[in-house]
């Protein structure tokens, strides 16, 4: 085998990084190493919350570490433990992220099973393309079953516990049995035959869950279970089918292709008469409940007549206490009625010394009054000695704007023959005459010559 270290993109450098170099190895492993049957032992197994199983396959001189994904998990006819001797199909590959080598498994078998285990692959895989494993064809079980059928040996232990379990869950319940082989060359047949007659006669023997049940083996002993013919009946089957066949890691065909699979027999018993086992367990809590309720009834119903029983006395007693009554309340009505009055007591007694408090001292407002005359008295006398000063300034200043007294300090007032003031002597020209008012008396004069007064004097 040639590797090349190489990619195109990788030819134009001189290093590649651990990514590209664990992508080169892995896609090297897998195209060199094809899907192989590896046998070996179980060690260090794990089972992650995502359903994906971890573990270790060994020999004596190696071991290699295995991933089987989900949803191959779920397919597998058998739960894997640690130590089991297995043989696992496989495909060589790498883990990028941490550089691990391990094995991609795809299905587990038994070791030393070989050609019967390939076998039971090989109808698992082609019936689950078919469809006869979809979870949409799965028909619900009834609650409560009026008749149960079951598909079984009667010389089988299974039968036995079935039973059992029925009659400790559900005693009234109808069982119809349709007996076949369930191990040997002759018990597919078997087997498919006794579905197909409960089937046709489920209306006729009142039956609406079938059950298909079988004890535990090994691969071989539980083939019969593995059958294309039988599977295809159980889907035909005209009322929901339970498988119980084998123990819990045993799986087969018939737990694929039923409506609903049990762990073992018991267990598929207990799952045909979940609901009458609920209810009556439902029942008993009812029961338990409905005790407890009369219970109570019962002590309050005794509590209320005991409260009625004290209220049946005598009728002469009945007047001795309502005496009794009549002086108590008269007691406490002469208590009221002096607890009021002396309420009413000190109240007025507090009103009293209130309102001879707030009584005015008529003394004491005659000097108050006496007082306040005497201030207004005087308020005035200021108020008229402010005011007479206020108008002897006024009048002082009226009398300097006076014209008599103007004219008193010698000025004159000149008018014309109009009476009009002259105040300009370009006005008049000689010969008018005029009238001046001087402080005492007025003058009569004729103008003989006008001197009117120059620019700089006018202004």
């Amino acid at each position: 085998m040639r590797f090349d270290s190489e990619t195109p993109a990788a030819r134009h450098r001189e290093t590649i990084s651990v990514s590209e170099l664990n992508a080169l190895a892995r896609r090297a492993l897998e195209s060199a190493i094809p899907l192989h049957w590896v046998a070996g032992e179980i060690s260090n197994l794990t089972r992650a919350a995502s359903g994906h199983i971890y573990f270790t396959l060994k020999d004596e001189q190696a071991q290699v570490r295995c991933t089987l994904w989900r949803s191959k998990a779920q397919l597998l006819p058998f739960q894997l433990a640690h130590g089991q001797k297995v043989e696992v199909r496989a495909l060589p590959t790498l883990y990028e992220a941490r550089g691990d080598y391990q094995l991609s498994v795809e299905t587990v078998r038994r070791a030393g099973v070989g050609n019967l285990f390939e076998a039971f692959v090989q109808l698992r895989d082609r019936l689950e393309r078919e469809g006869l494993f979809s979870t949409d064809g799965k028909r619900p079980l009834p609650t409560y079953p009026r008749g149960l059928g079951l598909v079984t040996s009667l010389q089988a232990a299974a039968l036995k516990d079935v039973l059992a379990a029925i009659r400790r869950r559900a005693p009234h319940l109808a069982v119809t049995i349709y007996p076949a082989q369930v191990q040997g060359q002759e018990a597919p047949g078997a087997l498919r035959k006794a579905i197909e007659t409960a089937g046709s006669r489920a209306v006729q023997d009142g039956i609406e869950v079938l059950l298909l049940v079988r004890g535990g083996g090994s691969l071989e002993d539980l083939w019969s279970f593995n059958d294309e013919a039988l599977a295809r009946a159980i889907r035909a089957c005209p009322v929901p089918v339970i498988s119980g066949v084998g123990h819990e890691t045993d799986f087969t065909i018939a737990d694929f292709v039923a409506d609903l699979r049990a762990a073992t027999p018991t267990a598929a018993a207990e799952l045909a008469t979940a609901g009458y086992h609920a209810i009556a367990q439902r029942l008993d809590q009812l029961a338990a409940r409905l005790g407890r309720a009369i219970a109570r009834r019962l002590e309050n119903a005794a509590q209320r007549l005991d409260r009625t029983a004290i209220h049946l006395v005598h009728p002469r007693e009945c007047l001795v206490r309502a005496g009794d009554r009549l002086e108590n309340l008269s007691a406490r009505l002469h208590r009221a009625a002096d607890a009021g009055m002396e309420r009413r007591a000190r109240m007025l007694d507090n009103l009293r010394t209130r309102l001879t408090a707030r009584r005015p001292d008529a003394r004491l407002m005659k000097d108050h009054l006496g007082q306040l005359d005497a201030r207004m008295a005087r308020a005035a006398a200021q108020l008229l000695r402010r005011r007479q000063e206020r108008i002897d300034a006024i009048a002082s200043s009226l009398a300097h704007l006076n014209p008599a007294s103007v004219l008193a300090r010698g000025y004159g007032i000149v008018r014309d023959a109009n009476g009009k003031v002259i105040r300009d002597a370009a006005l008049i020209g000689p010969g008018e005459a005029l009238e001046v008012r001087v402080s005492r008396g007025h003058l009569e004069a004729i103008v003989t010559a006008s001197h009117p007064a120059s620019g700089s004097e006018r202004s």
